[in-house]
């Protein structure tokens, strides 16, 4: 068990050795979509990659069926393993719709030597993601 300064550093070391491995200019927040972005996370369980979909109710139903609607080309083309939910929990007040490719639950960002296999697969994963926005932008956009 780690005290809560423990698990920031060892967080703040990760994403530090990630940026400094994989040094690269990712899209994240600059979709040109205020509430579609694209999201990293490991934690002590699991480690994620995710497009996102966080607006008003209105907006987020539109874009989440757009995103649907290149559900096939997505698995296909670029990501098989892609998961789509349209109620994602991210804290206990908050929810989003995310398409996401998880790594799966024998990870943890407290242990170092999952570390190397948890960046690969978030570099990869993420590359994956950008090609397909890249590609299809102006078809995912309302």
């Amino acid at each position: 068990m780690f005290s809560k300064n423990e698990a920031k550093r060892l967080r703040q070391e990760f994403w530090t050795s990630f940026g400094k491995s994989f040094p690269k200019e990712w899209i994240l927040y600059n979709t040109n979509v205020k509430g579609l972005s694209f999201k990293f996370h490991f934690d002590t369980r699991t480690a994620y990659v995710a497009l996102c979909v966080d607006m008003d109710p209105v907006k987020k139903q539109a874009y989440w069926n757009q995103i649907l609607s290149h559900k096939t080309i997505l698995e296909t083309d670029f990501l098989p393993q892609v998961r789509f939910k349209e109620f994602f929990e991210v804290s206990q007040d908050k929810t989003v719709s995310v398409a996401y490719v998880s790594i799966g639950s024998k990870v943890s960002i407290h242990d170092k030597s999952t570390w190397q296999s948890v960046m690969e697969f978030l570099n990869e994963t993420m590359l994956k993601f950008e090609a397909f926005y890249f590609l299809y932008e102006n078809t995912v956009k309302i």
